[in-house]
């Protein structure tokens, strides 16, 4: 049998080699439903990504299952996948984070390809546990530290000394119904007795 062939029988429910593939394949689609559906629909509510995560999900994982089948090199597939990246699907534009869970569902559906016999299964659980479990706690932190500025004109300039501080961020925060952690001082016209600020606020 030459190496690039597939073996006889591959397909059938009797070969355990191939019930093995489907068992990797159904743990593999948990996997990525934590980590697509889960985790990045949570906090980036972008339904239009989903099928696109699920389905390169799904082919990676197969095309490295077949890899291993009829023995060729895994770089080979390894190549297949930086091609993809390097095109950044060029029909639209995707942003920086959701090319960072692209290659993370690429490399959770090559973890979840490999032969169970050869690699611990114990061992496979738990890449995938530390993938999903990064990518959560990434995304915690970035909820818990995203912010937002604007610049606002401000009518009295006695209240930006510095002993005032606190009572200027209380004042900005009523005047704007946001809880401002933060001041900018950009300009200062005391003819006018006006200033130009710049504030912070979690968002």
């Amino acid at each position: 049998m030459n190496p690039d062939q597939i073996p006889d029988g591959f397909f059938s429910l009797g070969n355990p080699t191939f019930l093995a593939i489907m068992l990797r394949f159904a743990t593999n689609l948990i996997f990525m439903f934590i980590l697509i559906r889960v985790v990045y629909y949570r906090y980036n509510k972008k339904m239009k990504f989903l099928f696109t995560f699920f389905m390169m999900g799904i082919v990676v994982f197969f095309i490295c299952s077949m890899l291993g089948a009829v023995r060729l090199d895994i770089s080979f597939a390894f190549g297949l996948f930086a091609i993809f990246a390097i095109l950044r699907f060029r029909t639209r534009n995707v942003g920086i984070k959701d090319m960072a869970y692209i290659f993370t569902t690429i490399g959770i559906s090559m973890i979840n390809s490999l032969k169970v016999f050869k690699f611990p299964l114990l061992g496979i659980f738990i890449f995938n546990i530390l993938i999903i479990l990064s990518s959560y706690f990434l995304e915690e932190y970035l909820a818990r530290h995203r912010y937002e500025s604007h610049v606002i004109t401000y009518n009295n300039t006695e209240m930006l000394k510095p002993e005032n501080k606190q009572k200027l961020l209380q004042e900005v925060s009523d005047l704007t119904g946001e809880k401002i952690f933060k001041v900018k001082i950009l300009k200062v016209d005391y003819k006018k007795g006006e200033a130009s600020l710049e504030v912070y606020y979690n968002c």
